[in-house]
């Protein structure tokens, strides 16, 4: 089995910062391209960032330039470092891989979504 776990959501004042980290865990051979994508009350959820396993980038045009995606291959981990925080950056912010478990399955796997508030 595997699992995504995002953590770092809350409320944040427009101009802050914020980072989220989504560790995945089970049983895993690896993890190919993963990504953060987040869904406003009312909107479709749309791609944030995604980086290849090699470390090549993709960022909505509405985030360039504010946020950063990186990752750690040894923790499994995807992270995603905000700033500049807008009112219209809140949402649930959804990690996403594509895993390789331990018996060659190939998974498309999601967290359970971390709310993220820009208000003042």
């Amino acid at each position: 089995q595997v699992q995504l776990v995002e953590s770092g959501g809350g409320l944040v004042q427009p101009g802050g910062s914020r980072r989220l980290d989504c560790a995945a865990s089970g049983s895993i051979f690896s993890i190919n391209d993963m990504g953060w994508y987040r869904q406003a009350p009312g909107k479709q959820r749309e791609l944030v960032a995604s980086i290849t396993r090699t470390g090549s980038t993709n960022y909505a045009d509405s985030v360039k330039g504010r946020f950063t995606i990186s990752r750690d291959n040894a923790k499994k981990t995807v992270y995603l470092q905000m700033v500049g925080l807008k009112p219209e950056d809140t949402a649930v912010y959804y990690c996403n891989a594509y895993i390789i478990t331990s018996s060659f399955d190939y998974l498309n796997s999601w967290g359970q979504g971390t709310q993220v508030t820009v208000s003042s």
